[in-house]
C-alpha cells in the first residue's frame, strides 16, 4: 500500500498492489488507486508465473514512488 498527501490541495491518495491467484489458478496482479476515502479504480493483469507478476508489481511500485507515493 502506497500513500501520497498533497498539502496544497488538502487531499490524500492511495495506490494498492496485490498478487493473488484466482479460482482457476491464474496469477493476477491487482492494482487499486484513488483518493483516500473513495472506492477508487481497479485494474487486473494476468501473468504466466509468479516471478513475472512480482517483477511487474515492483515496477509499478517504483513508478508510483517516483511520483511521490511512500509506503504506508
Amino acid at each position: 500500500m502506497l500513500y501520497q498527501y498533497d498539502p496544497e490541495q488538502s487531499r490524500a491518495g492511495f495506490f494498492s498492489l496485490m498478487i493473488e491467484r484466482d479460482l482457476f489458478g491464474a496469477i493476477r496482479v491487482v492494482r487499486n488507486w484513488g483518493l483516500v476515502g473513495s472506492k477508487g479504480q481497479e485494474q487486473v493483469g494476468i501473468f504466466p508465473d509468479e516471478t513475472k507478476a512480482a517483477q511487474a508489481l515492483e515496477a509499478w511500485a517504483a513508478a508510483q514512488q517516483q511520483k511521490g507515493y511512500t509506503d504506508l
